[in-house]
């Protein structure tokens, strides 16, 4: 079965489960509810662009957060890590503020825990032009191979990892699909958006434990993908303790603009000119759409979406929802406490042989070992995966296979598909 239409029958085939993490509700404390004055006579200023106050922002993700008590056991290694992300949002409220409150928005739109809009933060610390030296780039870090599998357009002059809107459609589609797989657990999912929902499948199976009732802690995956769970935890308590401080909820008391996506129309060729038209702010629109390079705007059979500022009304600014939800092919959103999730562990086993797995093809300057990294296996069980020895030279368009096809229950592994 395709993964694309496993992924469909998961959704389709949805068992009613109500996790308990997704009824463990703490209340916000009211403080951090509080109706900012700032934010609401902005918004009430005759022509003036829509505008929240981070403390509203702020309260949505508090609203949305799966677990949002903080255990006992939380990782200092990694709260020191990210200490300063309380800090950054106070301080630089223009900067961090409306790209979190676009990403808080998409998922509570879907029905998915924050925690989730926390991976920009460890992926990228929110800089939609973020780019690694091993090559994932955009907020949420998508290597190219994996960007086109997600449907993000990368052609000369325009990079979709690097647009907001193309990156956090994609990353809230394929979160949407993983919450669904793993019975609305997101460890589970965090962990099979970064290692892959098949070896998380294969961890469970190999523990003996059903994504209903895991614990994640015990599962046989990379340190880097029990590190990135740690990761996310450390940071929601981090913001917690800090919104139970009213002098933090204070600085984040200010009118920030609420961002929404547009398309572009056909006579636009500058992001400067289209900005200047409409009055958003030319700079501004450059930083939160650097896919387009040099502001220049590319086009290629679709209709280009541009992130900047709401407005209420303008000559061109085009709300890109409608066409964005008639391109997407995706499922209907994936409710947690409300509604139905699928515990797809047996669903996933019996047909995960048929499943392509993960595969890399050699480019100049690779090396066994920075592969190995990039996807969180061994060295030594790629090298034998593929059946290299230490010293084999790597030539560049050969195509590695990176995880080992899982095989079902009384199956003959020899008999288990490979890649090609």
């Amino acid at each position: 079965m395709p993964v694309a239409a496993l992924r469909l029958a998961l959704v389709a085939l949805a068992l009613p489960c109500l996790p308990a993490r997704a009824l463990d509700v703490t209340a916000v404390p009211a403080s951090a509810m509080a109706a900012p004055d700032a934010a609401a006579t902005a918004a009430a200023t005759p022509g003036a662009a829509p505008a929240r106050s981070g403390r509203e922002i702020y309260a949505s993700f508090r609203d949305g957060l799966a677990d949002p008590g903080c255990l006992a056991e939380q990782s200092e290694r990694w709260r020191r890590h990210f200490a300063h992300v309380p800090d950054d949002l106070a301080d630089q409220p223009e900067r961090l503020l409306p790209l979190f409150g676009y990403v808080v928005d998409a998922l509570r739109d879907s029905h998915l825990p924050t925690e989730y809009a926390l991976i920009p933060f460890v992926e990228s610390g929110y800089r939609p032009g973020a780019r690694s030296p091993s090559g994932p780039a955009g907020l949420w870090q998508f290597i190219a191979v994996t960007a086109r599998k997600h449907k993000i357009a990368i052609r000369p002059g325009y990079d979709g990892r690097l647009s907001p809107v193309d990156s956090t459609r994609a990353a809230v589609r394929y979160l949407r699909t993983l919450h669904g797989m793993f019975a609305g657990d997101w460890r589970l999912a965090v962990m099979g958006y970064n290692a892959g929902e098949y070896r998380v499948f294969g961890a469970l199976r190999s523990a003996g434990q059903r994504a209903m009732d895991a614990d994640p802690e015990r599962l046989q995956v990379p340190q880097i993908t029990q590190a990135y769970v740690r990761k996310l935890q450390a940071l929601s308590c981090l913001l917690v303790e800090a919104g139970e401080r009213d002098d933090w909820l204070r600085a984040i008391d200010r009118p920030v603009p609420v961002l929404a996506a547009s398309v572009l129309p056909a006579g636009a060729s500058r992001l400067d000119a289209w900005a200047q038209r409409n009055g958003h702010d030319a700079a501004l629109v450059r930083r939160l759409n650097p896919a387009f390079a040099d502001g220049r705007v590319t086009r290629a059979g679709s209709d280009p979406q541009v992130l900047a500022p709401a407005r209420a009304a303008g000559p061109e600014a085009e709300p890109a929802v409608a066409a964005a939800a008639a391109a997407d092919d995706r499922p209907g959103p994936i409710p947690s406490a409300e509604g139905f999730v699928a515990d797809a562990s047996d669903l996933v086993a019996a047909t995960v042989a048929a499943a392509t797995a993960r595969t890399h093809v050699v480019a100049r300057g690779d090396s066994i070992w920075r592969i190995a990294r990039r996807y969180g296996v061994g060295s030594a069980e790629l090298l034998e995966r593929n059946g290299l020895a230490r010293d084999s030279v790597l030539h560049p368009g050969t195509k590695l296979l990176i995880d080992a096809p899982a095989v079902p229950e009384g199956a003959d592994a020899d008999t288990a598909p490979v890649a090609n």
